[in-house]
């Protein structure tokens, strides 16, 4: 029975430093989704963002907006630069969490 509690918990959100083409650099929360490596980002007063793994290094996301989740248009790639990094080619916008 315990082991099926351990599993029910999500992960605890790590302090980091985030950025994004929108809002430039702010201290967040970052929560790593599966082990895939999707995640989320969020900050009191910035939009909570999530990219999810499509296939290794390319992922989409979406943005909880006004109380809801928005799709990001286009595909996020990460960046051969900087593996804390994506980038969004369509919409020219990065997100990086250190």
């Amino acid at each position: 029975m315990a082991a099926i509690v351990s599993f029910s918990i999500t992960a605890e959100a790590k302090p980091a430093r985030c950025f994004t083409t929108d809002d430039g650099y702010y201290p967040c929360n970052y929560n790593a989704l599966d082990g895939e490596g999707s995640f989320r980002v969020s900050a009191p007063g910035y939009p909570t963002i999530t990219l999810e793994i499509d296939q290794p290094g390319f992922a989409f996301g979406y943005a909880r907006l006004g109380g809801r989740n928005r799709s990001l248009p286009g595909q996020y790639v990460r960046s051969r630069d900087d593996g804390a990094c994506w980038n969004n080619p369509q919409t020219n916008t990065k997100l990086c969490a250190w």
